[in-house]
């Protein structure tokens, strides 16, 4: 049940990656919330990758889904 959660606040969130010419794929959750995720497209390599995997899509699946404790680039 959280990770079909977690699919569907990223589909609120991958909009706002895809005007930018990037994508998120959900990769694995955790049982204590640890979702993994991969960036890919334009998100890949850029040196503002971590900011947004921190401060956009952690904080705004921790936001959708308050199970989720951490989120973790792989």
């Amino acid at each position: 049940m959280l990770k079909e959660s977690v699919e569907l606040a990223l589909k609120e969130i991958r909009p706002a990656l895809e005007a930018d010419g990037g994508d998120v794929e959900l990769v694995d959750v955790s049982e204590e919330g640890v979702v993994k995720v991969k960036l890919t497209g334009a998100c890949r390599g850029c040196p503002m990758g971590m900011m947004t995997l921190k401060e956009g899509i952690e904080k705004q699946l921790k936001l959708k889904v308050p199970q989720v404790s951490e989120v973790i680039g792989v």
